[in-house]
């Protein structure tokens, strides 16, 4: 009877021990297979880790589904197209001996032929290739363009510096497959030259400053030299006119019209009327006009 019970038991355990079993299985499975998705402007390179295919396999995938197993491949996703990478200030020395502090931004893409044999020589991903060999190159770029140039002609000829900058960058990445496109420079001059700088600004500042009051002085003037010229033939004109005015009054002033004048200021009683004396009584004294006048 003990054994009529036991037996349906061990029934229920039997599937119970196939569905751990098969889940063990499938977590081996997953483990042993893992599926990763090159997205597009990207190009994958599959490595082998163990055995005698040990290192970068022929195949390059460029875009779509990678099926492979952790355990003896990995996956190495590169983009190819550009890719923008700022470094921070670091000192390089001008041929006189200054200290400048550059804090370049390169722009720069992967050839993708290239990939695989980039992936050969520097097994990296590419962030840390750009920390580590990339990040090399740039400073001796910028070590042997800086060292061709005085502090004075440095700050002087500055596009044709990041120019040499980029030559010397290009020469030793590109056969390396990597296309520098743009190079540019944040340039931080020693603090004497800087003062100088700053001190040789501030001159023009203030030159341009004094020319343009002098412009503004020399305008005025003009505006009040044109004022007065203009007030002095305006009173020209004035004087001109009562000249004019004077000289026709005088002459139109006859002979007649004065004694006419003098007989209206002795009607009025005036006392310059002209008077002579002659025995006990006054007479006045008019001129008459010759015969003839008008």
């Amino acid at each position: 009877m003990a054994e009529f019970q036991l037996n349906p038991s061990r029934n229920w355990l039997k599937p119970l021990v196939f569905v751990g079993l098969l889940l063990l299985a499938l977590i081996a499975g997953c483990s042993l297979i893992k599926v990763e998705r090159i997205d597009a402007g990207n190009v994958g390179i599959k490595v082998n880790l163990a055995g005698s295919g040990r290192g970068v396999d022929d195949i390059t995938y460029t875009t779509g589904w990678v099926f492979y197993s952790p355990l003896s491949t990995a996956v190495y996703e590169f983009p190819v197209y550009t890719q923008h990478k700022e470094y921070e200030e670091f000192e390089v020395q001008s041929q006189d001996g200054s200290s400048f502090g550059v804090a370049p931004s390169l722009n720069y893409y992967i050839q993708s032929d290239k990939v695989d044999d980039i992936f050969r020589q520097y097994r990296r991903p590419l962030a840390a290739i750009e920390d580590g060999f990339l990040k090399t190159a740039v400073y001796e770029a910028y070590r042997v363009a800086t060292n061709r140039y005085t502090a004075d002609s440095l700050i002087s000829n500055r596009g044709s510096y990041e120019a040499r900058v980029k030559a010397n960058l290009v020469g030793q990445l590109q056969g390396m497959g990597f296309n520098v496109q743009q190079i540019t420079t944040k340039l931080e001059p020693p603090a004497s030259l800087k003062a100088a700088i700053d001190a040789k600004n501030t001159a023009v500042q203030t030159g341009l400053q004094t020319e343009n009051r002098i412009r503004q002085a020399e305008a005025q003037a003009r505006i009040n030299i044109a004022e007065a010229e203009g007030r002095a033939k305006a009173i020209r004109i004035a004087a001109d006119a009562q000249a004019y005015a004077n000289e026709k009054q005088q002459q139109s002033l006859t002979p007649l019209l004065v004694q006419m004048r003098w007989i209206e200021a002795w009607e009025k009683g005036g006392s310059a009327v002209p008077t002579y004396t002659g025995g006990n009584s006054s007479q006045f004294l008019m001129q008459m006009p010759p015969a003839g006048a008008k």
